[in-house]
């Protein structure tokens, strides 16, 4: 699950959630003592964009990216992978942060951009409930006590938020599918496949384009060629394909003589 914050059941009652025109008292910067503190020992988890903006802004490949500075998990209900950002091993500290501040900082993730906000989520939308806000209090940070107010709409936007989360939405929902509540085994080609579609956006570049994929899919012409150098488009159309590929959803087009075959492998996978 994508670093939405955690999910709540409608209702549950909390006297700190806050809402979008909601106040919080807030600042940070090199003139404070705890400034970069909040960047030592902490667990960062990634999202397909943040690894995006992160991988380009340092000039390397997806895989150079994830080889580097990356660390995979798994959820700990269903076991589904995730990427969370390597610490340095001596330090415990952020690998883009100095002394000076983060040296990456125009494209820091999502959930350094929200600090110190958290999100809630419903698990349950469709019965009423409404994502929050909350806010995070921690005694290394003294940032609550400068005079500086913000909104939290103020605050979201001054962050560049809004991107992150609009590029979240598509990966959140793949990652909320009934599938990985099933109870089935998820074999290790499936989980190599939501890597490489999700986060290592240059394999799958290759994937996409060095092997017989186009032959077998029936893509828009003016979106392959969008997809040879837009990342952004590559990534979304990575997630149309996990879903095809994974739960069988009607999110791509076979073409004429490849749909027989995909019928059979379903008809024997059901019979295995």
């Amino acid at each position: 699950m994508p670093p939405e914050g955690q999910p709540v059941e409608p209702g549950a009652p909390d006297p700190a959630r806050l809402g979008l025109d909601d106040e919080f008292q807030f600042y940070c910067g090199p003139e404070l003592d705890c400034f970069t503190r909040c960047c030592q020992d902490v667990s960062i988890l990634l999202t397909p964009y943040d690894v995006l903006r992160l991988k380009r802004a340092l000039g390397i490949s997806s895989s150079e990216f994830l080889e580097r500075y990356t660390i995979v998990g798994r959820t700990r209900q269903h076991k589904i992978p995730v990427l969370f950002l390597k610490m340095d091993p001596e330090t415990r500290r952020c690998p883009f942060v100095t002394e000076a501040g983060c040296r990456i900082y125009p494209h820091r993730p999502w959930a350094c951009r929200m600090y110190p906000l958290g999100l809630a989520d419903p698990q349950h939308p469709g019965l009423g409930g409404q994502r929050w806000h909350f806010l995070i209090k921690e005694d290394l940070c003294h940032g609550h006590r400068q005079p500086k107010r913000y909104r939290v709409r103020e605050w979201l936007a001054e962050q560049g938020v809004e991107p992150y989360e609009l590029m979240g939405l598509p990966f959140k929902e793949l990652m909320l599918s009934d599938f990985w509540q099933s109870g089935r085994e998820v074999r290790p080609e499936q989980v190599d496949m939501l890597l490489m579609a999700c986060y290592d956006l240059d394999r799958f570049r290759r994937f996409v384009f060095e092997t017989s994929f186009l032959q077998r899919f029936d893509v828009a012409e003016e979106r392959v060629e969008a997809m040879r150098t837009d990342d952004v488009e590559l990534l979304e159309f990575g997630l149309q394909w996990l879903r095809f590929a994974l739960f069988g959803e009607r999110t791509l087009r076979l073409r004429r003589g490849h749909e027989r075959g995909r019928i059979a492998a379903r008809r024997s996978e059901g019979s295995s």
